[in-house]
């Protein structure tokens, strides 16, 4: 009998797990591919803590693994003698999701740790904010964000208010995995942790100083005074939890024309309307644009089930079609809309900062740059942008005046230190509304902002690669690409050579090698002619290999033709590697 038999065998037998666990166990006897997936290891806390599949065994998202994870951040907790601040904790509408995070505020109660649970679900921006507003050591977020229905998650975050790193990452990740033992886990009674002042319902209290603390980053609320009332805004929250908070700020900031899309407004966790609730996939928005071509909408927003990212489908008068907007393309437009009327209102500080990834627009450096502002570039992850705002806090050093990423996520304002995108549905709304008193659209000023700074395209080929074989792949390619960098892309010569595994930067015109600067990641980057850029990393959450990539053209065609011509490269140069 192998091992991942025997511990199906153990979860058959021990006392310590439930008769419904044992059941669905039982109906998967005689499937032993289904065994295997359920118990050949531990489902893994890694840096952005647990997401995987619902159901039994231990390789999957439960009561138990949920325990188990909480058992080591609560011995990280006690470890680092932050046990008294409390911990709080949120939940999106997934399957399971009130289900284990009631899980998690058990244990903590079990081990002497406050709870404070919020009642009902929260978007991700206001676990963040929540953590700071109840100067708490940490918070556990129940979500999986995007991912299909089968799948639920656990994120951890820091007395900061962004999610986990370094020290704490591998604090927890190794405290988690010094739980071996399920039975060991403590638990208690919910009415017996309440009583004891060890789990505490938050709510409304919290919500309105989120709501405060968005409608503070108002620049024009002369100008949603004049057209609030015309702009007109189709909005769905996919089943997810932006439904309560984005209507309710736009509606006390005077946006009166709200359309919400109804077969999508009401939280569930089986996402019926989508194959998976994505903000940047088209089929997302497909019910959205049929309601905004019936109501004739000056723009359309979605946002992702934790609602910290949002897409945008915004009208362009001269065709009279719905333009989708990349993360990159509204993050872009944000920042130029922020730095733009904060500089005509009061002026720009001296040590202001804006913060983006290595695999987001090089558009975002120009913008910056061209408002005399510190860019800043951090690794994938929105935490790495929480971790420069805690850095300017912390050192009296530098004001962060606005930070995204490409994948839909940014922040105005520093109340929370994670994508927010209700505080984007929120500007986003405003600046149409500035735009519309110049008579012109988000698209106009789209436009206007690549007429300024140049036609900048980004875009992203991945491959799935599965299993083992897949993942050996994968570092193959990596590999390959690191011991043998290429010197021409395309119609792009290579310019400098990044290796964030190694630390290096190559010039490759002189040769000189420098620091990136940046902790040590399995990401290679390559600066080409020209504004042109092209990015490879594995995914953290999928079996993928992502090449991301950009161009800067002299019109929106040129744009098209450049990144189009480039996309190809890359996929040639891929399929060379295969």
């Amino acid at each position: 009998m192998t091992d991942y038999k025997k511990v199906y065998e153990e979860w058959l037998a021990n006392p310590y797990f439930d008769n419904a666990t044992k059941e669905e166990l039982r109906n998967i006897a005689d499937d032993e591919k289904e065994i295997k997936e359920r118990f050949y290891a531990d489902l893994e806390f890694g840096t952005a803590g647990l997401r995987g599949i619902i159901g039994a065994g231990t390789n999957r998202m439960n009561m138990y693994t949920v325990r188990k994870a909480t058992q080591g951040l609560a011995n990280y907790i006690m470890s680092v003698g932050a046990k008294d601040k409390g911990v709080a904790i949120a939940y999106d509408s997934r399957r399971m999701s009130p289900e284990f995070a009631d899980e998690a505020a058990l244990c903590l109660a079990a081990n002497g740790i406050k709870a404070y649970v919020f009642e009902s679900l929260r978007p991700t921006p206001e676990l963040s904010f929540a953590v700071r507003t109840l100067k708490c050591t940490a918070g556990i977020n129940i979500t999986a964000s995007h991912n299909p229905p089968e799948y639920n998650g656990y994120k951890v975050y820091w007395e900061d208010g962004a999610q986990i790193t370094p020290p704490h990452d591998t604090g927890i990740m190794a405290e988690v995995r010094k739980v071996t033992d399920y039975a060991a886990v403590k638990t208690m009674e919910k009415e017996a942790a309440k009583a004891a002042g060890l789990y505490v319902v938050i709510g409304q209290e919290i919500d309105d100083s989120y709501m405060e603390a968005l409608k503070s980053q108002v620049i024009h609320w002369d100008a949603i005074k004049e057209v609030g009332k015309d702009l007109k805004i189709v909005y769905s929250p996919l089943h997810g939890t932006g439904n309560i908070p984005a209507r309710r700020v736009l509606k006390e900031l005077g946006f009166e024309n709200v359309y919400v899309v109804k077969e999508q407004e009401l939280p569930d966790g089986e996402f019926p309307t989508v194959s998976y609730p994505n903000p940047e996939a088209e089929e997302a928005f497909a019910l959205g644009l049929a309601l905004a071509k019936e109501v004739d909408a000056d723009l359309v927003l979605a946002t992702d089930p934790d609602a910290d990212r949002l897409g945008v489908y915004v009208k362009d008068t001269k065709s009279g079609e719905y333009r989708s907007m990349t993360g990159n393309m509204s993050g872009c437009l944000l920042e130029e809309y922020e730095l733009s009327q904060r500089k005509a209102a009061a002026g720009l500080p001296e040590d202001g900062a804006v913060v983006s990834t290595i695999v987001s627009s090089n558009m975002a450096g120009v913008i910056a740059r061209a408002y005399g502002l510190r860019f800043i570039e951090v690794l994938t992850g929105f935490k790495f942008i929480g971790q420069q705002i805690l850095g300017f806090e912390k050192s009296g050093k530098g004001t962060y005046l606005f930070g995204f990423e490409e994948s839909y996520g940014c922040l105005i304002g520093t109340h929370a230190r994670d994508k927010d995108a209700i505080v984007a549905t929120m500007a986003l709304c405003e600046a149409a509304a500035y735009y519309k008193t110049q008579g012109k659209t988000l698209w106009d000023a789209l436009i206007d902002m690549y007429e300024k700074y140049g036609y900048f395209k980004d875009d992203v080929k991945a491959i799935t690669l599965k299993g083992i074989e897949g993942l050996e792949k994968i570092q193959q390619i990596l590999e390959t690409l690191r011991n043998e960098p290429p010197t021409q892309i395309g119609a792009y010569k290579v310019t400098s050579f990044r290796d964030y595994k190694k630390d290096t930067v190559k010039n490759l015109e002189t040769g000189e090698v420098t620091a990136t600067g940046l902790p040590s990641s399995n990401v290679l980057y390559f600066d080409l002619e020209d504004d042109a850029w092209l990015c490879v990393r594995p995914s953290g959450t999928e079996p993928k290999v992502k090449f991301y990539y950009g161009i800067k053209g002299t019109s929106l065609d040129d744009a098209d033709a450049k990144s189009a011509a480039l996309g190809q490269k890359v996929l040639d140069m891929i399929n060379e590697m295969l």
